[in-house]
This record gives structure tokens, sequence and C-alpha cells, in this order.
């Protein structure tokens, strides 16, 4: 199925980020699945803003910052009342190779499960978490699972084996974007994501019991599939290499082995499917980095007004802007951005730079900073292993953190010490658009 995600290729190459539904997705037998493929679904910001109730994707970091900061509690429903429990199918009826899930990359070895939304819980205390990570379906009633070594789901399911126990999973696919966009809520452990998403969908989400392990499991009741089972004590299998986040494969790994027990979906399901490495997948991890980085630099800076975690620069690069600073706080407040894992590249910048423009960060660095002034690295810290330029057997990376604002003036209320950007008078501008729009360019050569 290579063909859906070239599909997606192709669109952003061109700018383009519509929804994509497949409506006769092939199936690796051949035959055409019931199920239709979404994707797309987040590869626009303005569209996932939307589906948050944000007018204006830019201003996404402190109102995500602030719906996650005020959580709202998940309410349970019966099986009657879940749609995603319309369909049950246990024993060999429960068969992952009926899902159209897709081969993404050249290098991928099979299909992957991309949006899967992997619950597991804490055995100590109950508690539980969600994150979305990799399954690589093997057969009809086996996949690898590759919970990344320093993720919550990684830690619980080593508790488990420490009973010598199999560690319960869940994996629940297809959901609203704010409920998608909850679960990427950067949290502490053990916490679980269920009020996190509540926060955003302005609601307490729908819960069920898991028909495997019932309360101790809850799943969204209005996703759109669900599989449960387990990953065994111990048992790992060669999983990837896969295209990741990065634009790159990562390399193979020894990952644990999940066995299914069971399958619920909706009547009319939805496979819903992230490009991985594509801005479909970075958009909704990306608008949640923002929140998590807003609420954390912004208890060091009240001079910071917003963040942006450009797909450019992957999961790596983020940019801040402040207004007025005091002495030393952009400082601070790169240096606490900078203790984000993920991150690896901050720059600064003042409130009249639109951070959602290229040209216009490029046009801050390039005027706006001394290397030797207002940049500086940080070795040995925590980051993304990932990362394709990290040296082999790193387990730590060098950070760099870039001022790009202007010096302060010499005491309060005196003028900037830099001299002013060249503008246009307003009403001149006003007036030049209303030339432009009443001359018809349509036939006019493109040069």
């Amino acid at each position: 199925m290579h063909e859906i995600t070239a599909l997606q290729y192709a669109l952003e190459k061109q700018g383009r980020r519509p929804i994509v539904v497949i409506d006769k997705p092939v199936l690796a037998n051949g035959k055409i699945s019931d199920i239709q493929v979404v994707c797309n679904l987040t590869a626009s910001r303005a569209l996932v803003a939307r589906a948050l109730g944000i007018n204006d994707h830019r201003s996404a970091a402190p109102i995500y910052a602030k719906k996650t900061g005020n959580p709202i509690a998940p309410k349970i429903v019966s099986a009657q009342d879940a749609p995603v429990q319309e369909i049950v199918l246990e024993g060999d009826k429960a068969d992952l190779t009926l899902i159209p899930a897709l081969k993404q990359h050249s290098y991928d070895p099979g299909a992957y499960l991309t949006a899967a939304h992997a619950t597991t819980y804490d055995p100590d205390t109950g508690v539980d978490n969600t994150a979305i990570q990799r399954c690589w379906i093997k057969s009809p009633s086996k996949m690898s699972y590759y919970p990344y070594p320093a993720s919550h789901n990684n830690r619980n399911m080593r508790k488990f084996w420490a009973k010598g126990q199999d560690c319960p999973v869940v994996f629940w696919i297809g959901h609203h974007p704010a409920v998608l966009m909850g679960t990427q809520a950067k949290l502490g452990y053990p916490e679980s994501h269920w009020s996190a998403c509540g926060g955003l969908i302005g609601e307490p989400l729908r819960l069920v019991p898991s028909r495997t392990f019932g309360e101790k499991i809850m799943v969204p009741a209005d996703a759109e599939i669900v599989i449960e089972g387990y990953a065994l004590k111990d048992q790992l299998e060669a999983d990837g290499p896969f295209g990741e986040y990065t634009g790159y494969s990562g390399p193979q790994v020894a990952a644990p082995v999940f066995k299914v027990t069971c399958i619920t979906m909706r009547k009319h399901a939805l496979y819903h499917d992230y490009g991985s490495g594509l801005t479909d997948m970075l958009v909704p991890d990306n608008m949640a980095m923002e929140g998590k980085v807003y609420s954390i630099v912004k208890a060091v800076a009240p001079a910071l007004t917003n963040v942006h975690v450009p797909a450019q620069g992957r999961r790596f690069h983020a940019y801040m802007q402040f207004s007025k600073p005091g002495p030393g706080e952009v400082r601070d407040a790169l240096a606490a951005a900078l203790a984000y894992r993920r991150l690896k590249m901050v720059i600064a910048v003042d409130d009249d730079i639109d951070m959602f423009d290229d040209s216009e960060m490029m046009f801050a660095l390039a005027t706006r900073v001394q290397w030797s002034r207002d940049s500086f690295t940080i070795d040995g810290m925590s980051g993304s292993l990932l990362d394709p330029s990290t040296a082999a057997g790193a387990k730590t990376l060098s950070k760099m953190a870039i001022d790009a604002t202007f010096p302060l003036p010499p005491f309060p209320g005196a003028p900037s010490p830099v001299p002013p950007r060249s503008t246009v008078p307003e009403a001149s501008m006003a007036a030049a658009a209303k030339l432009l729009n009443g001359i018809d360019m349509s036939e006019w050569p493109t040069l």
C-alpha cells in the first residue's frame, strides 16, 4: 500500500494538506477491505487548531497549555452505549490482517499501525498511560510492539515483566482530533491522559471497559477500532527498520511480541493512519510540544508570549517570542526550554517577528545575532536518540540556544539601541492593496 503514502508525499510537495479518505483500500491478500482508510487528518495546523476550538493556529501554545492544565475527568459508559464495541471479534476471528494497515516507506518490512494509541497501566498504582507507538502486523494474531525505552508505557511493561507477568496492552485507533491531541499531552508518571483529553474537548471523555481487561484498561467509547492483548513477557523479535518522524529510516530493533486476544470496532469503522515523517504526524505532537514548552518557560520568563515548534525542524527546534523581557530573562528562558528532552535548538525572538514565517526568522538571525554574544551550547543533555546526527553509542546530546532579540535599552524608558525596521505608512499600504485588487492580473506573464 505504498501508493497511499505516495499520495501524501505528492500533496505535501504541492503544499496541499486535505484530509484523504480511501474508500476501497486493498489488503495484502489482494482483497478489498470493508474498512476505509483516513489519512492527512492532522496535516493542517489550521484544521487541527479549529478542532481544538482555536480560531488562529498561531495562538495554539498558550491555549493548549491552559486547556490541558484544566483537566476534566472522564465518564464511564456501558458497552451498549459504546460505538467502538458494536462489533466484537474474539478467538480466530480477531484477525489483524483484516485491518488495512499501510506499508509506508521503501525499507519498512511490512504493514504498520502508525496511529495506534497504546494504553497500559502501572501495576503498582493502577494509573493508565496512553501514547502513540508503532506496531508491525506479522500475522493474524501477532504484532511487534515498540514502546520507546524512555516511555511510560515501557516502564509499565517492565514492571509487569518484573512480576513474571505478560503486560496488558490495548491499542485504540481513530477519534476526534482534539482527543488525539489530548493523548499527546506531556504528563508526569504515573498520570492518566483521559482528563487532559477532557480539558481539550471541553467535556468528559466517554470511556468503556475493554473486553479483555475490564475497568483495568478503559478505552474511548467513540474510537473506531480497538485491539486488545498482551506484550508477552521477555519475548522479543526484530522490528523495523521503520520510517521515523525524523525523515530517516530508523534501525532495526528488538521489540516485544504482542499477542491479540480481541478486536472491537464500529459497524462502519474508519482506519486512521499517520504519514510517518510527514506533517500529518508532526503537526499534532508539535502543537502539544508547544503547549508543554510554553508551560515550562512561562514559569521562569513572564515575558514569554508564544512558542512554535516548526514541522521543518521535525521535533528538534522551537521558537519562542517575547514582549519586553527583563535583564537575563531570555537567557533563563532558553536554558529552561533546552531542558525539554526532545529539543536540541531553541531561538528567541521579539514580538515584531512572525515566528511562523521562515523569512522572518532568517531576518532575525541575520540582523539581530552576534554568535559569540548571543548563542550558547550545552553538552551532555538528554535528547531523542532517533536524531540521525547523534554519534553511535551516544547517550546524551549537544544543544544550542540563540538569542535573536534586540539588546535592552540602557535604562527603562530609553529608546531602543538599534535602528527601527524599514516600513511604509499604513495608509499607503492600504492604497496599494486597493489598487492591486482592482487590476486583473490573470493574463500577466509569470516570470
